[in-house]
C-alpha cells in the first residue's frame, strides 16, 4: 500500500491502520472512559449520595484520558497529514478524521528533503523531514524507507 500522494504541491501522507482488534480495543476504553464515570456519578445520586466534587474530578481526569485514548484510535484508523508545499512557505496539517489539528505555517525558502530512521531497526521505517537553513517539519507518519524514498524522487524537482 502507497502512503502518500503528491498532486498540485500538495502532499498526503497516510498512516498505515493498525489491526481491526487493537482499534476495536482503543475505541472501547476511549468511549468507557466517558461513560462509565457519567453513569457511576448518576449511581451514586440514584444512591442517595450527594453530589460530591470527587465526581468532577473523576469526570474530568477520565474525560482527559478518554479524550486521548480516542485521539489516539481515531489517528490508527483514518490519521493522514497534508504538507501544502508553496513559494516561501510549507503549510501542514493533521487530519484524525474526526477533525483536524491546526494548520501550521512555516517559513521555509529553499526546502531540502530527507528521511530519519525511526523504530526498530529491523522494521526498516523512516518519516519525511523537510528543512530549510533555520527550520525543519518532521512528519509523524511512519513509512517504509523504500517508499519514502520514492517519494523523495518525486519532491526533489520540487525546489521552488
Amino acid at each position: 500500500m502507497q502512503q502518500f500522494n503528491f498532486k498540485n504541491n500538495i502532499l498526503n501522507l497516510k498512516v498505515k491502520k493498525s489491526p481491526l482488534a487493537i482499534r476495536i480495543i482503543m475505541f472501547f476504553f476511549a468511549f468507557a472512559s466517558f461513560i462509565l464515570p457519567v453513569f457511576g456519578t448518576i449511581w451514586g445520586l440514584v444512591l442517595g449520595g450527594g453530589l460530591e466534587i470527587g465526581y468532577f474530578i473523576g469526570i474530568g481526569l477520565f474525560s482527559i484520558m478518554g479524550f486521548y485514548l480516542l485521539r489516539v484510535a481515531l489517528w490508527n484508523t483514518y490519521g493522514e497529514e497534508t504538507i501544502e508545499i508553496l513559494e516561501n512557505k510549507i503549510i501542514y496539517e493533521a487530519n484524525y478524521g474526526w477533525f483536524k489539528d491546526g494548520k501550521k505555517e512555516i517559513a521555509i525558502s529553499v526546502p531540502s528533503y530527507s528521511f530519519k530512521s525511526v523504530g526498530y531497526e529491523e522494521d526498516n521505517e523512516g518519516v519525511l523531514v523537510i528543512s530549510s537553513e533555520n527550520t525543519q517539519i518532521e512528519s509523524i507518519v511512519k513509512m517504509p524507507i523504500e517508499q519514502i524514498e520514492a517519494l523523495l524522487f518525486v519532491l526533489e524537482p520540487v525546489k521552488i
